[in-house]
Parts: structure tokens; sequence; C-alpha cells
């Protein structure tokens, strides 16, 4: 989401460069610290993208797809693989999981931090996409994005987040994090992307369309959404 924002001209810290992959590799799965323009331009997407084009070397292949039970149940007397199965599953309650293959993630929240200043929370639409600019932010600041999830049902393989940015109908970064294998519990997961910086000036200012995806290993896309936002002189006034 936001933290692809910019121009290649402006800014070597947002990283803007077409090529830029950012996947982080190896995400334990328990206890992870992951997480005013009145006008709207119009969300432009080439007719082909190139961002399904996934790299598929170190993925996280668990095997077959199997259930919870199914899982805790194989290879018994294989002590390093039951060591490994505690550890993957953690406090999972087998005996109440459910049995079925798909997992489900669920975006609970996000929100832009930037120091010295209160977070940004945005609303996670229930189906559609945000309505007008969906948040600004002020040019030259530091910023991240935090979101929580909840994961149910069975384990989720390679969880990652992809964002695309264009200005002007040009494409202007394309960012992927992975984010990380987790099982189901009843606590929700926080993840928090590394701090970027928006460019400055007057070409970095105005209005940008983006488009946001979380999916899993087989692209099984949790959340997808094309929306705008706005890089500003001054952060958008808080004042009813």
């Amino acid at each position: 989401m936001s933290s692809a924002v910019g121009l290649a001209s402006t800014s070597k810290n947002m990283g803007f460069d077409e090529n830029k992959v950012d996947d982080k590799e190896g995400t334990p799965v328990s206890e992870t610290n992951v997480t005013g323009s009145d006008h709207v331009v119009p969300v432009v997407e080439p007719e082909t993208e190139d961002e399904d084009d996934e790299d598929v070397e170190g993925k996280i292949q668990l095997g077959p797809k199997c259930t919870l039970k199914e899982l805790s149940e194989k290879d018994k007397e294989d002590e390093s693989l039951r060591r490994w199965k505690e550890q993957l599953l953690g406090s999972v309650d087998i005996n109440s999981a459910e049995e079925t293959l798909d997992p489900e993630v669920k975006i609970l929240s996000l929100a832009i931090k930037s120091p010295g200043r209160p977070d940004i929370f945005l609303l996670v639409p229930d189906a559609g996409n945000p309505k007008g600019p969906w948040f600004t932010l002020k040019e030259g600041s530091r910023y991240s994005l935090k979101f929580t999830f909840q994961v149910s049902n069975n384990i989720v393989s390679g969880l990652r987040y992809r964002n695309t940015v264009w200005k002007s109908g040009i494409k202007v970064d394309n960012t992927r994090e992975m984010i990380g294998t987790f099982c189901p519990q009843s606590e929700p997961y926080t993840h928090e992307m590394p701090e970027e910086t928006t460019p400055s000036g007057i070409f970095a200012r105005g209005s940008y369309s983006a488009k946001t995806q979380f999916l899993d290993d087989d692209n099984r896309c949790y959340l997808g959404m094309t929306y705008t936002f706005d890089i500003r002189k001054e952060w958008q006034s808080t004042k009813n």
C-alpha cells in the first residue's frame, strides 16, 4: 500500500525501481513482529502486468495439502518431524480444528504510522475499493504501514504483500514483501512494513493510483484493492 509512493527521479529512499523486489524469507510462524484533495484520479493499469511473474525459488514447500489433523498424524515416529510440527502448529487445538484444506486470512486493520503524529487508520472495505483519495501523505515525511490479520481453518503458506503505484499512468513503483507462513490461532498477527520516506518537490506532489494485494503461495488473493492517494505539502487536517 503506502510503502510504495513517489517518483524515481525524486527519491532513492522510496526505492522506485520497477524491478525492485523486497522479499524476506524465513519469517517465523509463531509470534512474528511482522504489521486534502477534492478530486479523484482514475486508477490506470497497463493491459499486461509483470507482477504475476513470481519467483518460485525460496517458497516454503509444505508438500501436498492436508488438514491440520492429517498433518499432525503424519510420520509420528519421526522425532525431528514431530518437533517441527509442534513448533509449526504451536498452541493450535487440533481436535477442534476444522476439516478443511484451504486457509482463511482476513486483513483486520491497516494503519499508516509516522513519527511524531497520530496514526492514520484506514477503513478496509468489506467489498469493492476505497472511494476517493484514501489517504494523504506529507512530502518528505517518514512513514510505515502496519496491519493486523487473522488466520483460520488451516496453515497459510507464503503470505506476501504486493503493491504497485502509478502516477499519471506511469508505473513508478512495484513492491513485494514476503510476510511468512502462519498457523491458525485466535489472536491476530501484526506486521509492520519497513519505514519509507515520501519524496518531496513539485514533481512529487499530486495524485497517485495504486493496486494492493495480499496473496499466498497458491496465488490466492485474500485482499485486493485499487485506490488513489495524494502527496501534499502538509498532512491532511484531522479537525472536523
